[in-house]
């Protein structure tokens, strides 16, 4: 089980994701429309205002159920160790275990 404060710092980042998502979509539009150079500079200042959490490179993804940062599956939102433990438990319908 992960740190709960890493948890929690996760879900902040991504709500600040969230928030300046607008800002940062529409500032990114206007540097590729604009072709002087000064003008780039300045709005990619604009760009840079926001708080650096907010950014979505900073988000990481965590298991669903632990909380644990690696080895994690996108289609489940599950680490591995997990994912298996659901299967051999016949817990997920389509997956197949493997033996050998």
């Amino acid at each position: 089980m992960a740190r709960k404060s890493l948890i929690q710092r996760e879900k902040k980042r991504k709500k600040l994701e969230q928030k300046y998502h607008l800002i940062r979509r529409s500032s990114k539009k206007e540097i590729s429309k604009v072709h002087s150079l000064s003008d780039k500079w300045e709005i990619h200042g604009k760009l840079q205002s926001p708080p650096r959490n907010s950014a979505p490179t900073r988000l990481h993804r965590r298991c669903f159920s632990t909380g644990r940062p690696r080895a994690n599956y996108r289609d489940f939102g599950l680490s591995g160790h997990i994912l298996r433990e659901m299967v051999h438990a016949c817990l997920l319908p389509g997956a197949t275990r493997s033996s050998w």
